[in-house]
């Protein structure tokens, strides 16, 4: 399937999509802060950088977009532009599932989150999200 931008559009669309502060990430982070939930953002000192932490309990949320992380990725590979993308996002699914093993291993709990999963049913992936950081699931 063709592009139907030029490289140099393509590249302005692509440059504007933002890894952290997300529309759905600041929803969330809002609806914590409501919740007076205190949580480190991107915290960088976790495998992962996890969008949300608490690192003395030892928790961290992936709050992972749909297309960069992979969801339903083996349904959507046939329609990408070979090159780049498949080994990008082959690449991202393969970090974060490393990741998330390496937390575990060190003894932290990991919660997952899809983006598409905030959009449909928002109250009850932020409910989940909640409970998950206040006690355990």
């Amino acid at each position: 399937m063709a592009d139907c931008f030029t490289k140099e559009k393509r590249s302005e669309v692509m440059s504007k999509i933002r890894s952290k502060e997300t529309e759905i990430e600041k929803m969330v982070f809002r609806h914590l802060r409501k919740n007076k939930i205190y949580f480190q953002k991107h915290y960088n000192k976790a495998p992962g950088k996890p969008d949300i932490a608490l690192p003395q309990k030892k928790k961290a949320v992936f709050i992972d977009g749909d297309f960069w992380h992979g969801w339903q990725f083996s349904k959507k590979k046939r329609k990408l532009p070979k090159k780049y993308w498949l080994q990008k996002i082959e690449g991202n699914i393969k970090r974060d599932k490393k990741n998330r093993a390496k937390l575990k291993r060190d003894g932290w709990k990991v919660l997952r989150v899809w983006e598409h999963q905030l959009k449909k049913e928002g109250g009850k992936y932020l409910e989940k999200i909640t409970k998950f950081l206040k006690n355990s699931i």
